[in-house]
């Protein structure tokens, strides 16, 4: 039984240049695919305390260290098998180097440089976060690209969720409708949520996002809702931790960098333009992409995966 820790505080998301103090809770939900090459092994997983939740209840983390000073004094003192640093954030590079380990992957810090490096078997991946134009036309799934880093096959692993939601499924269709500070730019409009919400109401069972404020109770209602309709967002990882139906709306973001599992619907932009993916978290355009996304064609995208012995798709669909 090997010895590991994985640094996933949620500071930087792995395909993403950008490093922020905004921790990404979507970003450490699907690192948990990196689980399973260590399933038998003995891991630690230091994290940004916001993302607790998501860890908790894990059977493959034997210890969740929040991170802090007393943290990361500790872990400069013990002994690992294997160290797997996923954030690009200098400093933290900086602690990764310093834990004493036999084998290192992901990223490491560049002592003449003074920033984030990567260790072997991760030098795609930090290509791709540093490019825009190959993160636009990447078209291996962030999963996929997260097995490669520490050499194991990528099988179509799902997330590993160890919390047990405590609802019981009561509604047909949820509106996941806001996102996160970081991506403000993800969001399809407010009064669109309220149309498809009409819209839906009579036919379906639907309830608008709840547990905004508290993450226990945040996947709790997921776990109510047979469907999720979301944007590019934490609650989209929830929803297919807990194998639920997705319809998710993409424009900003790239949508082949998420594996679906078979269970979403992904829906773009009416009106395609060059632009697109622009991976920037504001839009610089007089009208934002996510607005040409029309509510009859994301309550067809419902309809269709709510209608019995109808398949699902994985790949993308365009209005």
């Amino acid at each position: 039984m090997a010895k590991v820790l994985i640094i996933k505080l949620g500071y930087s998301e792995t395909l993403d240049g950008e490093v922020t103090q905004v921790t990404s809770l979507g970003d450490v939900l699907r690192s948990t695919v990196l689980l399973y090459p260590f399933a038998e092994d003995d891991v630690t997983w230091l994290v940004d305390e916001q993302a607790c939740p998501l860890l908790e209840g894990n059977p493959y983390i034997r210890r969740i260290l929040p991170y802090d000073l007393t943290a990361v004094l500790q872990l400069q003192r013990e002994l690992y098998d294997v160290v797997v640093n996923l954030e690009k954030i200098p400093g933290i590079c900086a602690l990764a180097d310093s834990v004493s380990a036999w084998r290192k992957y992901g990223f490491r810090f560049d002592r003449a440089r003074g920033e984030a490096a990567a260790y072997d078997g991760c030098e795609r991946v930090l290509m791709i976060s540093r490019d825009r134009e190959a993160k636009r036309t990447e078209n291996v799934s962030w999963q996929e690209a997260l097995l490669q880093i520490v050499g194991a096959r990528w099988e179509g692993q799902e997330y590993v969720l160890g919390y047990r939601p405590k609802s019981e499924e009561r509604f047909d269709v949820g509106l996941n409708w806001a996102v996160g500070r970081k991506w403000p730019n993800k969001a399809w409009p407010r009064d669109r949520w309220d149309e498809l919400r009409n819209v839906l109401q009579g036919r379906y069972t639907v309830s608008m996002q709840e547990g905004m404020d508290e993450l226990h109770a945040y996947m709790d209602w997921i776990h109510s809702c047979r469907l999720l309709v979301t944007n590019d967002s934490l609650g989209l990882h929830i929803a297919l931790a807990l194998r639920k139906k997705v319809v998710v709306l993409y424009g900003p973001t790239n949508p082949n960098e998420t594996h679906f599992y078979g269970r979403a619907e992904v829906v773009y932009p009416n009106a395609e333009r060059a632009c697109m993916p622009c991976l920037s978290s504001r839009c610089r355009q007089s009208q934002p992409c996510m607005e040409s996304i029309s509510v009859e064609e994301v309550r067809r995208r419902v309809e269709r995966l709510l209608t019995p012995d109808r398949g699902t798709a994985q790949g993308l669909a365009h209005g």
